[in-house]
């Protein structure tokens, strides 16, 4: 599973992030825009909402529960600082997707008995598309807290976040994951198209 988290550039606005990386084939996209307004970020949202549709591509919206009500996304991801997602449960209901962001094994004992549906498990390494950063966790980081996943049968599906690009994805997967989330590494490449295909391929074939 690839999860892209839009990202702007100097010539790559939220929306057009999108629409390049569902161009190269992934499936799920989720409108994270940290520094926007409530209303720039509803404008996008129906946008993309659109976009998401026409490639039948799942969509979630970072933070704002109820803007991605409002705007019919397919689900909400939750930071540590945002609403927990227990409450936010209450708001949107079950048939909603919610995410929630974890650094630690303990975080996500707590995701999983809040009801999250996935966890956004990072960051891998340094990454500048988020401010606030965790302690980073490594490959070895992701070794011992899947293994302790698997020791509890914990099978939530665990996402891999923070600063990862393409040649770090075998190594990733190999501990268990099951999805990579990617942001500026996908918009830097010369080709976000094509670099979004590759990326895919590369998750496909290290799949366990």
């Amino acid at each position: 599973m690839l999860q892209f988290i839009t990202h702007q550039t100097d010539t790559i606005s939220y929306l057009h992030s999108a629409e390049l990386v569902l161009k190269g084939g992934c499936k799920w996209v989720q409108l994270r825009m940290k520094e926007a307004s409530t209303e720039e970020i509803k404008k996008t949202a129906f946008k993309v909402r659109k976009l998401c549709k026409l490639y039948n591509a799942t969509f979630i919206i970072d933070d704002h529960v109820v803007i991605a009500r409002e705007v019919g996304a397919d689900g909400v991801h939750l930071g540590k600082n945002d609403l927990p997602v227990a409450e936010a449960r209450k708001i949107v209901g079950n048939s909603f997707i919610i995410g929630g962001t974890a650094n630690t094994f303990e975080d996500i004992e707590h995701l999983v008995s809040a009801g999250a549906d996935y966890i956004g498990l990072g960051p891998f390494q340094f990454t500048e598309t988020k401010k606030n950063l965790s302690p980073v966790l490594g490959i070895e980081g992701y070794r011992n807290i899947m293994e302790k996943c698997r020791r509890k049968n914990i099978t939530i599906p665990i996402v891999a976040i923070g600063g990862i690009t393409a040649h770090d994805i075998s190594a990733i997967m190999e501990t268990g994951v099951k999805g990579i989330a990617l942001s500026g590494s996908i918009l830097r490449s010369p080709n976000p198209v094509e670099e979004t295909a590759n990326i895919l391929n590369i998750i496909k074939y290290n799949q366990i």
